[in-house]
């Protein structure tokens, strides 16, 4: 697992006074930086190896301006050239959010997957999400 500690800031509010739904996509992105640097150690987009395919955010409580907040970075699925990122955003001891995001190893010049390799996947069993 990996943890990220962000602040909120007062621009991610909205007019309810709590943390705006568009955030926490953005929030997610973030986080998963250290998977991004399994297939791009030096973060080079010209060299980039990963295609988003799908992702989904659950609400589960408000998020507030003023409070840090974990995102908290899983894998949670692992297939032959794609693999779930699972994370979950947490406030004050309360899950706040959650998502999941699949994720394609893939090649941009070839416009086609690949398989994952053994050190990419030695690297993601690391992090896998526990049942």
């Amino acid at each position: 697992m990996f943890n990220n500690v962000i602040t909120p800031r007062f621009l991610e509010t909205d007019a309810l006074g709590h943390i705006n739904n568009t955030v926490l996509p953005t929030w997610f992105e973030a986080a998963r930086d250290p998977i991004f640097r399994f297939f791009t150690p030096d973060m080079d987009v010209k060299n980039w190896k990963l295609m988003l395919a799908t992702f989904t955010v659950n609400f589960h409580a408000e998020t507030h301006y003023g409070v840090d907040v974990e995102i908290k970075t899983y894998i949670s699925r692992i297939g032959n050239s794609s693999f779930d990122v699972y994370q979950e955003c947490w406030q004050s001891g309360h899950k706040t959010a959650s998502g999941t995001t699949t994720m394609v190893h893939y090649c941009h010049k070839e416009k086609s997957s690949q398989p994952l390799t053994e050190s990419i996947l030695e690297q993601m069993k690391q992090h896998l999400l526990q049942s």
